[in-house]
């Protein structure tokens, strides 16, 4: 029994049976069908699967911005699946940061100011900003590019400060929705390995990628097909 109660208490994501469907006046799409995962806190999982398999509608259940059609999904043990957004709300700002393809900065905003934003969201007093602020942008070895502006930026650099600001909130969890897309091979491994330094440190990372290569950073990979999961591996490690 003690081995049981500190595997579920070491668990921050379980669901069960989890679906989703997107229905109109004349069609039904099933877009995840019987879902059935179980992360561990400091976990690196990669999903992987072909355009239309489900791992997109699977990270926005994840990342509580969508809640499933059925099934039961436990966030931190906790059973979120029918919270209202209002109640997921506040969950998602303390708990889960996102890393996604194309970046998502504001382009008026400064390096600085975006990588704010997630703290104003999250109410935390202006004196403790800025110090942590600094603190994450020196760490993605961004601090001397804090005054620019994201178009002056190349998008490796827009990446690192996209990664800055999902982790200023010191999140349990990063969602990352293919980081490495828009980027070249050069910047993608350097991306690639910030999440490895991350992950090391203690953060739960789970990513949606196409790529072989960066699934391959991951403890675990999870490949989908038509919303199902149809293998669950241990990639072969090929980073230095």
């Amino acid at each position: 029994m003690a081995n049981r109660e500190w595997e579920q208490s070491m668990m921050i994501i379980e669901t069960e049976n989890l679906k989703k469907l997107y229905r109109t006046e004349e069609v039904e799409t099933t877009a995840l069908d019987g879902v059935n995962i179980k992360i561990n806190e400091g976990e690196f999982v990669s999903i992987m699967g072909p355009s239309g398999c489900g791992k997109s509608t699977l990270m926005h259940l994840l990342g509580l911005i969508d809640n499933p059609s059925g099934g039961v999904y436990k966030f931190q043990g906790e059973d979120v699946a029918g919270y209202s957004e209002r109640q997921r709300a506040p969950l998602r700002k303390a708990n889960i940061g996102f890393v996604f393809q194309s970046f998502n900065l504001i382009d008026e905003l400064t390096v600085f100011e975006n990588v704010e934003l997630p703290m104003i969201y999250n109410k935390t007093p202006a004196s403790e900003r800025k110090p942590r602020v600094e603190a994450v942008l020196e760490k993605m070895n961004m601090a001397h590019r804090m005054n620019h502006f994201p178009l002056q930026l190349s998008g490796g650099q827009q990446q690192r400060v996209a990664v800055a600001r999902a982790i200023v909130n010191n999140p349990n969890l990063i969602l990352a929705d293919e980081p490495t897309g828009n980027l070249d091979s050069e910047h993608g491994e350097e991306v690639m390995k910030i999440l490895v330094h991350l992950n090391e440190e203690g953060t739960t990372i789970i990513m949606v990628t196409h790529s072989e290569e960066n699934a391959a950073y991951g403890a675990r990979v999870i490949r989908l097909l038509d919303g199902r999961i149809v293998a669950e591996n241990s990639p072969e490690k090929e980073y230095a």
